[in-house]
């Protein structure tokens, strides 16, 4: 089974350990966010790139879902020392070696496919990790003025657009988002390897990542969804939002930004039956089944809390099942 899942960091890493087990045969393609990309030190970051590959290569801090375990903070400390900040995203001394072997390899001419796919030699994560695109594009968060203190920038109206890291990590967001732009997104071309994956694949799985921030950035550069929309094959996603909430992070706020409720059914259909054959929601939203259904979109409710592998594999395995339903 040859198997396409658009991923972004936490949820759809955790995810993917899971449909390894459920799945232990399957030919597995990811192709990975990069809006939440960010020149950091003078160092290319790629923190939903690389949250996936440490996390399937055994490398991750299991308890944040982000960074490395065993991780020490002596760069980091040496360069606050310096008064060279920002000091509120932290890179551990493992992660920056990896951030400087990409950025060199970049330097030298490599694109970011090239070099995800050498420093994944290091890893094994045992799926093929791309980039949604070789292009630079990075998410920018509109907010108020009002709300932040020492950043640059501005529309003149009381409004500025920030780094969606710093909306995220450093506000934690905490206030209001206006409007979500994958900036250069539309000027990008799907990395290689990416389309032909797509048009190769039997069946392709939407994670429980954010939907706007994560999946709706790779479904942003030109010619993604279309390949989607055109494979002929089931789509099936899974629902991040469980109770009307969040299971992880604030995509309620991102969602709110697009006007999107944070409800299952409404994610489902912000996707779209032109896109989406099939959906999973949590049993305590089972009674968005009906609404999901009527949007011309297969549903099932099933637990959906990933708290351990066997839990994740199962949701997996349902996910697989919904999808050869959805084929016959």
């Amino acid at each position: 089974m040859r198997i396409v899942v658009l991923a972004g960091g936490i949820g759809g890493a955790r995810f993917l350990r899971g449909l390894m087990s459920a799945a232990p045969d399957a030919d597995i393609t990811v192709i990975g966010n990069t809006g939440d990309d960010i020149h950091l030190f003078g160092l290319k970051v790629c923190p939903d790139l690389d949250t996936v590959m440490y996390t399937l290569g055994g490398g991750i801090h299991e308890e944040q879902g982000w960074g490395r375990a065993e991780e020490t903070f002596t760069v980091k400390e040496e360069l606050a020392a310096y008064g060279v900040g920002p000091e509120w995203f932290g890179l551990g001394d493992r992660d920056f070696a990896t951030h400087i072997v990409r950025t060199q390899m970049m330097g030298a001419g490599y694109p970011l496919s090239a070099v995800t796919e050498a420093l994944c030699a290091r890893w094994q994560p045992g799926v093929r990790l791309l980039p949604m695109t070789d292009d630079r594009v990075e998410t920018h968060v509109l907010i108020d003025t009002a709300d932040i203190n020492g950043s640059a920038g501005g529309d003149g109206e009381g409004r500025k657009a920030i780094h969606f890291q710093e909306y995220w990590v450093r506000l934690r967001a905490s206030v209001p988002a206006h409007a979500v732009v994958p900036v250069g997104a539309d000027q990008a071309k799907p990395a290689p390897g990416v389309l032909e994956a797509i048009a190769d694949a039997d069946v392709v799985l939407f994670p429980p990542s954010n939907p706007v921030v994560s999946v709706g950035t790779i479904l942003a550069v030109p010619g993604v969804r279309e390949a989607i929309a055109d494979a002929g094959v089931p789509v099936v996603g899974l629902s991040p939002i469980v109770g009307d909430a969040p299971v992880r992070g604030m995509a309620d706020k991102v969602l709110a930004a697009v006007g999107v409720e944070s409800t299952a059914a409404a994610v489902a259909k912000h996707y779209g039956s032109g896109l989406l054959d099939g959906w999973l929601v949590d049993t305590v939203d089972a009674g968005a089944v009906e609404e999901v259904e009527a949007a011309g979109i297969r549903c099932r409710a099933i637990p959906l809390m990933m708290t351990d592998l066997k839990a994740t594999a199962a949701m997996a395995a349902e996910a697989l099942a919904l999808a050869e339903e959805v084929r016959g």
